[in-house]
């Protein structure tokens, strides 16, 4: 595998890392992260507006939100619940290839149902895999705040519901393809895409 240069501009610790694991750990929870992966160390010096010995022009592409290499995305997922119709809904802030995308859903499931928003949440979840899968992602993390999204699929809690099963399932059958780092955000406090998750979820089961 071809040698990679990643640089943050805007993380927790800017700079130059040379392995994913080391950038992930600058820009992961990071709000407005900014990094890109390059071919050569000064392109990623470019990037970073610091001068190199190249005196090749870097086309820079920086929105202000989390900016990443095809192969790498990030997901918030929330869900919701509606008392009054009985439907439930995910929303989910993606952020690939350095731009920002929403995608919400309602369901009507009377036995889903009964897990109320935390069924929302198992949808928006799989749907973010599934968009990996679709794009070719594969390394996604996903930020969420209900424990079961990591824990069922890593086997620490027993799926024992439909959705549940049906959950980890998905999560085994993808796995191979997709990389999937679990992040748990505490909910309600303030984090600005965990938010906007639950606002997505809220508006397409009709709460809001």
């Amino acid at each position: 595998m071809a040698k990679k240069f990643y640089a943050v501009k805007n993380g927790k610790t800017p700079g130059i890392f040379e392995t994913w694991d080391e950038c992930k750990k600058s820009v992961d929870g990071y709000s407005g992260a900014v990094f890109k992966s390059f071919k050569t160390k000064d392109e990623a010096l470019a990037f970073l507006g610091i001068e190199s010995s190249s005196n090749s022009e870097i086309p820079i592409d920086v929105d202000g939100s989390i900016t990443s290499d095809s192969s790498c995305a990030t997901a918030y997922v929330d869900g919701s619940y509606n008392i009054a119709t009985k439907e439930f809904g995910y929303g989910v802030v993606m952020f690939h290839n350095g731009e920002e995308l929403h995608m919400s859903k309602s369901f009507s499931d009377a036995e889903m149902a009964s897990m109320r928003n935390v069924a929302g949440e198992i949808f928006g979840s799989m749907a973010a895999m599934e968009y990996a899968v679709n794009h070719g992602i594969t390394n996604l993390s996903i930020y969420y705040d209900y424990m079961g999204i990591s824990k069922w699929c890593t086997g620490e809690w027993k799926a024992n519901k439909k959705g549940t099963i049906a959950y980890r399932d998905y999560y085994n059958k993808i796995k191979t393809k997709v990389n999937v780092q679990f992040e748990k955000v505490k909910g309600h406090s303030g984090d600005k895409y965990n938010d906007m998750a639950d606002m997505l979820a809220k508006k397409a089961c009709g709460v809001l």
